[in-house]
């Protein structure tokens, strides 16, 4: 049995953020029935170019493998019936939706635990459930900026930058699956669920670690370094070869003491400028033009291969398609396939959670209302003449008791 076959979640779900935490538990065998609303097309992932064809996209299928849809229109009291027996019947609410929607949706734990008391209520908002900016709209590009971390990136010479991928949405969609697992835990425990709230303001603002410890107890003010040199250890960084980059790091002291080794600069090992963490740090400006200088003289493969011999922390810059090449790639079997009706054979990522010995399955992303029967028959059990009447009562949209597809 898959670690979470026996947990069921409603996802009210969009985009990344929220979709990213939920297929990280449907990967472990967790049931995630996404409810799509049949009003707007359902998820708008499903719409992202490039590789995007009607309803079909490679953006919806990276973040919607091994789930199951339904399209339930939420407002309507026929809808709203179909949502509460689903919760009947679940562990988890989840959705990631603007931070008053939840209350106008009636999808908190108040609103549910009379259905069912060990109901966990989990919103992914953009700024939490409280607070002056709780119903603003809340984008992975806005918080990198709002939280800082767009004035940290990129060369201190340049204009603030933002991550090349949506770091702050995959780092907050995980927070989300750690809070659905613990409200779980407690509820199957306590036999009471609870309201969790996890939004990207707060994941992103947590994020900044130790470097927001610093200003918030001393006179440190985070900054952009150069070639995006780590804050405190010298060297750390990426170099300049004569081909390409490499990324090289002493985060201990064995490690500076084999570099000087390795690149011919021995007496860098007793000069009292660098002799230290904090001597190095302090004097970094002689420092780094020197290693520069010497990285510059060979190639990236030569440096590569003559630090890695000896001991030094040390890898190349690599492309996205190099990086997916990677021998790690293929010895870890991080590229999985699934068979999708439109796209053929999809190539695509697996998760990086791993538990146990066994390998997970994976299924391509549902089509729009594809377990819509599935669903109301084998789990809720709804007969076909309670589904047409659901239907006529608008429970699934305009297309009534039909599936669309």
């Amino acid at each position: 049995m898959r670690p979470l076959a026996d947990v069921r979640i409603i996802a009210i779900e969009q985009y990344a953020a929220g979709p990213f935490g939920s297929v990280q538990l449907a990967d472990l065998g967790a049931d995630v029935i996404k409810i799509e609303d049949p009003a707007t097309g359902g998820d708008i992932g499903r719409y992202v170019p490039p590789l995007q064809e009607d309803e079909d996209s490679l953006f919806f299928e990276t973040f919607n493998r091994n789930k199951r849809s339904i399209g339930v229109d939420l407002k309507a009291p026929a809808g709203r019936a179909v949502f509460e027996d689903l919760v009947r019947v679940s562990d988890v609410v989840y959705s990631n939706l603007r931070g008053d929607v939840p209350q106008s949706l009636r999808i908190n734990y108040g609103d549910l635990k009379h259905l069912n008391p060990r109901i966990v209520c989990c919103p992914l908002t953009g700024y939490g459930m409280t607070g002056s900016r709780r119903d603003e709209l809340g984008y992975d590009y806005f918080l990198q900026g709002i939280a800082g971390w767009m004035d940290l990136t990129g060369e201190p010479s340049g204009p603030p930058a933002k991550s090349g991928l949506s770091l702050v949405d995959y780092s907050a969609g995980l927070v989300a699956a750690v809070a659905m697992l613990a409200g779980i835990h407690a509820a199957r425990r306590d036999g009471v669920g609870m309201d969790c709230d996890i939004s990207l303001f707060d994941t992103a603002l947590a994020m900044l670690t130790y470097p927001a410890i610093w200003n918030l107890n001393g006179d440190f003010i985070p900054t952009r370094t150069h070639h995006s040199a780590h804050p405190s250890l010298v060297p750390f960084q990426a170099f300049q070869t004569r081909d390409r980059w490499i990324v090289v790091g002493c985060p201990k002291e064995k490690f500076w003491q084999r570099l000087v080794t390795a690149i011919d600069r021995p007496e860098l090992a007793t000069d009292r400028r660098f002799a230290t963490f904090a001597d190095r740090r302090r004097n970094a400006g002689e420092l780094l033009p020197m290693l520069e200088a010497v990285f510059e003289s060979r190639t990236a493969g030569e440096w590569l291969d003559i630090l890695g011999r000896a001991g030094v922390p040390c890898s190349p810059v690599n492309t996205v398609p190099e990086a997916l090449r990677d021998r790690q790639t293929a010895d870890r079997g991080m590229v999985v396939q699934t068979e999708h009706p439109r796209f053929g054979a999809v190539r695509q990522l697996r998760s990086p959670v791993r538990v146990g010995d066994a390998d997970p399955e994976y299924v391509r992303a549902p089509l729009r209302d594809e377990h819509r029967d599935q669903v109301l028959r084998d789990l809720l059990g709804y007969d076909a003449a309670r589904i047409a009447s659901l239907g006529d009562r608008g429970a699934f949209g305009e297309h009534g008791p039909e599936n669309p597809g």
